[in-house]
This record gives C-alpha cells, sequence and structure tokens, in this order.
C-alpha cells in the first residue's frame, strides 16, 4: 500500500481528502473497505507519454530531446501565423481559445449594466473588433498627441512629454516603474530603465552582418511605409532621423548582460542629485508629469545610459525630437488604428523580423488585448471553469516536496559552508509559493470602456495603471499581488518578494496531468516549481536573501565556488551551435540555466523521496525514473522559425528549447544510470566537466 501514497498526493488528492492537509499514510487516512478503491485509482493512473512523438531511430544516449520528440518535430508545422509550436506555445493558443469562450459568452447578454465587468469585457472586445470604425477614424485616436509633440517649444518641455507619453503608452528613451526596492524590500521605490529603441536590442543597430543590415534596410523603410500610411509629412526624411536618433541612444544602452545583472542596476540615487548625472533633462518636469515629483530618491538602473542620454539629448535638435516621438507613438499605436496601419506594422515586427507568414486572425488578438486589459476580469472565470481545487491541493503538495527536497540539497553540499547553508535554508524557507490564482482580484470600476474607442481604451487603462502603481508608493507592500493573471501559461520568480508564481493556465499537460502517475508530473511541473526556486538561487536570485533584500549572505570561499561552477555552465552553454553562424549566449542565459539544471536535479530527488525508499510502479513499460526524464524532455518540444530563433538567442535569458533539456540533462548522473550513457554517447560529459550547483 505505501506504492499508493506517492508523496502524500495519489490517494488524498484523487478520492477527495483534500481538506485533511495532512501527508499520512493512505492506511491512516481510508477505511479498510476504500483501500481496494485507492488501488484501482492507482491502477488506473496513465503513464502521462506521449509515445507518438518518439523517434526510435535516435539513441537516447545521443539526444534525449530527439528521441522523445523527433516524431513531432518532423510532422509538425508551424502554423502560418504563429512563428513557433510546442507545449508551451500549444497551451497557449488553448488558453486563448478558453478565453475567447468566455468573451463570447459574456458578448451575448443584452443590457449590460454600465461599468459592469461584464460591460467592460464586451465593449472593449468590440472597439477591437470593429475595424470599420478603426478604418474610418484613420489617426485621429493620436492626433492630439500628434499636435502636442508639434507645438513642443523647448527641450524642458521634451522632458515632460517623456513623462507624459510613457503614461498614455508612446515611446520613450527612458522607462519609470515602481517596483519593491531591491535593498529595502519594506518599501516601494521608483526606477528608471533603458528604452527608446524599436529593433530588439543595441547590437541590431550596429552588427555589420547580412542579416543585421537586412534588417535595418527593411526597418528604415518601414518607418518611411507607416509615416506614408498615415499622412504625416516627410516621410523619407522623418524616417532617416528616427533611424538616426534610434542608433545614437541604441549607442549608449547597456548590453543584455549587463542589464540582467542585480548588483550592478541597483543605483540609488537622490532625486536632486539628478542633474549632477544629466544636466541637460528637465528632471522636474519630467517626474511631475509622471506624478513622482514628491520622491526624496529614485533608482536608476543603468546610471552610465542616462549620462550618455544626456548628451544625445543635447546634441539633438527639438525638430528631430518630435520626429522621434512622433514615430514612437505612431509605432506603439499601431495594432489600435486603422487596418493598413496595423498590416503594415505586423509586415515589419512580425514577419520580417520574427518569419511569421500570415497575422494572427483578428479574433486572437482581440483576446490578447481583453486579457492584457481586464486580466483577472477574465481570471476570474477562467478559474472557475478550467482549475480544479484538487490540481492547487496537489501542487500545493508538490511545492512543499520540492521544497523539502532543496533543504536536502543545500544540506548535501559540499562546497558550501554551515553559515551560507544556514542562511540559503532561510530564505528555502520563507518562500511564498502562489498557485492558479489570486486572493484578492484585482479592481476595475474606475475603468471606463467604450465600444467605439479602442485607443482611448488602451489610454486609459494605461493611466490607471500608473495611478495605481502611484498609490503604492509610501503604502504597505501588497503580499498578494501577482504579476501574471491566471490564464497566463508561465510561472515566475520574483526576488523582491521571495515567492514562486505558478498560474492556472500552465498547470495542464503536459506540465501538471492530474490523470498522470507522479513520475511525468514531478518531470514535466516538478521540475518547473524546482526551476522557479532555482532562480532564488541563481546567479542573480542568490544576491537576494530570504526577506527580498539585495545583500551579499555568503562566505567569501563559498561564492567563490559558487562562481567557478556558474563559469562551468556558461561555457558548455556557449557549446551549444543553434546554427552553424550562432551558438547559445552563456552568460545571457546563465539564470535560467541554473533554474532549469536546478529544477530537475531537485524534482528528481523529490521523486524518490516520495517513493518512500520503494520503485515507482512500471505503467507501459516504463520505470518511473524513465517517465521522470521523459516527463521533462517532453514539456520543452518546440520549433521555431529561424529569424524568431535568431532574435531569441540575441535577446532571451532563456536558452532554447532543446537545450534546456540536453544541457540540464547531460549534467545529471542520475540520467547518466537510467540511460546507461557512456563514453563516446554524443550526451556524455565527463565527470569532471559536469556541473551540479544546488
Amino acid at each position: 500500500m505505501k506504492q499508493i501514497v506517492i508523496g502524500g498526493l495519489a490517494a488524498s488528492v484523487l478520492l477527495g481528502l483534500t481538506a485533511c492537509g495532512d501527508n499520512k499514510s493512505t492506511e491512516q487516512q481510508l477505511p479498510a473497505e476504500q483501500t481496494q478503491t485507492a488501488t484501482a485509482v492507482q491502477q488506473a493512473l496513465t503513464s502521462g507519454v506521449d509515445f507518438a512523438n518518439f523517434d526510435k531511430t535516435v539513441r537516447p544516449q545521443d539526444n534525449f530531446y530527439r528521441y522523445v520528440n523527433g516524431t513531432w518535430l518532423k510532422e509538425t508545422k508551424i502554423p502560418s501565423d504563429r512563428t513557433s509550436a510546442g507545449a508551451f506555445y500549444d497551451l497557449r493558443e488553448k488558453s486563448k481559445n478558453d478565453v475567447k469562450a468566455i468573451i463570447d459568452d459574456v458578448s451575448k447578454a443584452e443590457n449590460l449594466q454600465a461599468g459592469s465587468d461584464e460591460q467592460k469585457v464586451a465593449d472593449l472586445y468590440r472597439s477591437f473588433m470593429d475595424v470599420d470604425t478603426l478604418n474610418k477614424l484613420g489617426i485621429e485616436p493620436i492626433r492630439a498627441q500628434l499636435n502636442e509633440i508639434a507645438f513642443l517649444e523647448n527641450k524642458d518641455q521634451l522632458a515632460s512629454y517623456f513623462g507624459k507619453s510613457q503614461i498614455i503608452g508612446g515611446g520613450t528613451p527612458m522607462a519609470f516603474y515602481i517596483s519593491v526596492d531591491a535593498k529595502n524590500s519594506s518599501r516601494y521605490a521608483t526606477h528608471i530603465w533603458q528604452y527608446g529603441l524599436s529593433l530588439p536590442e543595441k547590437d541590431y543597430y550596429f552588427n555589420k552582418e547580412e542579416r543585421f543590415e537586412s534588417i535595418r534596410t527593411a526597418y528604415l523603410k518601414h518607418i518611411e511605409t507607416m509615416f506614408t500610411l498615415a499622412g504625416l509629412p516627410k516621410a523619407k526624411e522623418r524616417a532617416k532621423t528616427v533611424m538616426a536618433l534610434e542608433t545614437a541612444i541604441a549607442d549608449k544602452h547597456w548590453n543584455v548582460v549587463d542589464s540582467r545583472d542585480s548588483s550592478k542596476t541597483y543605483n540609488l540615487y537622490q532625486v536632486k542629485d539628478l542633474p549632477t548625472l544629466a544636466p541637460d533633462i528637465n528632471w522636474d518636469g519630467y517626474l511631475k508629469a509622471l506624478g513622482a515629483d514628491k520622491q526624496a530618491d529614485i533608482i536608476i538602473n543603468q546610471p552610465s545610459y542616462i549620462t550618455g542620454l544626456n548628451d544625445v539629448v543635447k546634441s539633438t535638435s527639438l525638430d528631430d525630437w518630435k520626429a522621434y516621438l512622433i514615430w514612437q507613438t505612431l509605432t506603439h499605436a499601431a495594432s489600435q488604428l486603422s487596418e493598413p496601419l496595423d498590416k503594415e506594422n505586423f509586415e515589419f515586427f512580425s514577419k520580417t523580423l520574427n518569419g511569421q507568414e500570415e497575422q494572427q486572425p483578428r479574433w486572437k488578438r482581440g483576446v490578447s488585448t481583453v486579457s492584457g486589459i481586464l486580466g483577472e476580469v477574465i481570471g476570474k472565470v477562467y478559474v472557475k471553469r478550467h482549475f480544479k481545487p484538487e490540481a492547487k491541493t496537489r501542487m500545493s503538495v508538490l511545492v512543499e516536496n520540492l521544497r523539502g527536497a532543496y533543504g536536502d540539497s543545500i544540506n548535501e553540499l559540499s562546497w558550501m559552508s554551515a553559515d551560507t547553508k544556514a542562511a540559503a535554508q532561510d530564505k528555502l524557507a520563507k518562500f511564498n509559493p502562489k498557485i492558479g490564482y489570486p486572493d484578492k482580484w484585482k479592481d476595475y470600476s474606475k475603468l471606463v470602456i467604450k465600444a467605439d474607442d479602442l485607443y482611448g481604451n488602451a489610454q486609459r487603462a494605461g493611466a490607471l495603471e500608473h495611478e495605481k502603481d502611484l498609490a503604492k508608493l509610501g503604502a504597505p507592500i501588497d503580499k498578494g499581488a501577482w504579476g501574471m493573471t491566471p490564464q497566463t501559461v508561465n510561472a515566475y520568480y520574483n526576488p523582491t518578494m521571495n515567492e514562486i508564481v505558478f498560474p492556472a493556465a500552465i498547470l495542464q499537460p503536459p506540465f501538471f496531468n492530474m490523470e498522470a502517475d507522479d513520475a511525468v508530473n514531478y518531470g514535466g511541473i516538478g521540475a518547473v516549481i524546482g526551476h522557479e526556486m532555482g532562480h532564488g538561487f541563481d546567479d542573480q536570485g542568490a544576491k537576494f536573501d530570504g526577506e527580498g533584500n539585495l545583500r551579499d549572505w555568503w562566505t567569501a570561499d563559498d561564492l567563490k565556488a559558487f562562481e567557478s561552477k556558474a563559469k562551468a555552465l556558461v561555457s558548455q552553454y556557449n557549446g551549444y551551435y543553434v546554427f552553424d553562424d550562432l551558438h547559445v549566449n552563456g552568460e545571457l542565459t546563465l539564470g535560467e540555466n541554473i533554474g532549469d539544471l536546478s529544477g530537475v536535479t531537485i524534482a528528481y530527488k523529490a521523486y524518490k523521496k516520495s517513493l518512500n525508499g520503494e520503485e515507482g510502479p512500471v505503467i507501459d513499460g516504463l520505470t518511473g525514473d524513465q517517465r521522470f526524464f521523459i516527463g521533462f524532455t517532453q514539456v520543452w518540444r518546440a520549433k521555431l522559425k529561424e529569424a524568431a530563433a535568431r532574435n531569441r538567442i540575441a535577446t532571451d535569458p532563456h536558452s532554447p528549447p532543446e537545450y534546456r533539456a540536453l544541457g540540464s540533462l547531460s549534467n545529471m548522473p542520475e540520467f547518466y544510470k537510467v540511460y546507461d550513457v557512456k563514453e563516446g554517447d554524443k550526451m556524455y560529459l565527463a565527470p569532471e566537466k559536469r556541473v551540479k550547483i544546488w
């Protein structure tokens, strides 16, 4: 009977015994006459393995990813309206369909009460789908902004407009935001991040390779075309001006590796001292426009960028800045304007830049708009329809099992001292897991939504979110706030809150399968849980303590050992070539690679621990250990358009899916044992080259 109690999950969850909340054995929880039923439920669980995706012509020891996913990779075609396909992306499509059903049901109702959540959902979607009205309006929705830009008289007013433009959704060279102070997690602080580019990253403005030259040529033409379609004068001349100014801004940007460094990007300034950093920027006007002029201090994430931006502001004419701001207004609003502008926006940013062949059906983009602006209104209904209470209970048990396994692993580390272990255990104990949906939903009562005003709806939504952010200043930290909606297929770790968050929509097969044996679930969602926990101890997360404060809690020797292991992981991933001329950026992806390796390592440990010393059952001819590794690998099945893949390698801190699986498993001695990986096999790494961090 012990095999029924897989970490306290199978019997207690599937038999509706969730209310007791303990992890006692099944014999203690069930009357004798019910134990047969429990056994039947256990036997009925599927393996959770997608056998049709396997490619048995590939040896698992050479490429486990293609062994598990090879047939799927050969047979799957990326839909023409997408740049990718795979487990994550297919679930996101499912989520869109689920949200569409909610919107349709709401929209069928007659005489919706003005100001109600239902009215807002229905009218926001109608405003997006009403193409006739958008075509009639042309660029009239942004006319007020264009006029205000035209009448700017000096660079003091320019700085003020930077602040105003951000609130209403336009692009500016600085991104202002409010978040928890990384060195004082008991308060919210104001921040400024480098911004202002339309191409993905600074290298796109300077790289001399043919692909980048081609992108820049196409981008210049795109700007000109957009100005022309909008009926704005001097299209060719202004396009060149915008390109030159964005290039000057890009030159001052930090690269993507430095910008993910939590230590480098924490720079607290007194507001009164900002003129010493950038004397030609009207800081009073900028912060007043943002409603943040009463703050005594502000965190500047990239100080040298702000100093460099000051030089650009000083040396660039006001007319050139006006051309830039007109472009930023137009490009940010393009999907909310007429069909020609929307289509041209797609042609460059989706087709040319990412290889997407066709634009998504309008209803899909409408669903994304509604879910983005009214996310938790939709989320409340989504949870009722698609998230079972027992799934949350089972996930909660999984999280605690992973936490326990992580604690065991920390205790067993040979390279870490007792003092650092104690601090790590303290942080682990303080992890705050959030599963499925928030306990308190957002209030949208102040948001005005009109069926014939798409751009205005987006403006008002942005302004309201900014108002809510300003209200955080001086207020207690909201520990219950979520950074994702329940219908989002993703998960995250937030270092300043020390929280791990798993929205409802990711808690579905292949990540989390209520009908499957625990082995595949530990390999799938268990590794995701472990991954997010791992972010608390990756190269950046490990800089934060259990209270969410950026501080050094490591001994010098332990930190040196940790950095040595991280360096080895960087080297390993730098050796993975996605294309003949392009390899993974091991520095950029280091944090995610640590998360992946930690996640699958700890999830395996938790799975084995859940078996109480016994072997997992054989299901569909596979042992529990085999199903675990398959479960981990099948969640990363994915195909991307080449252009999209190249862009992600340049900008995305995640490694390409294939190497997320191969890189982690190549470091795990347990995988070598289960699949008999030996020297000479392509996945083999010599023991001294295998990285074990947590």
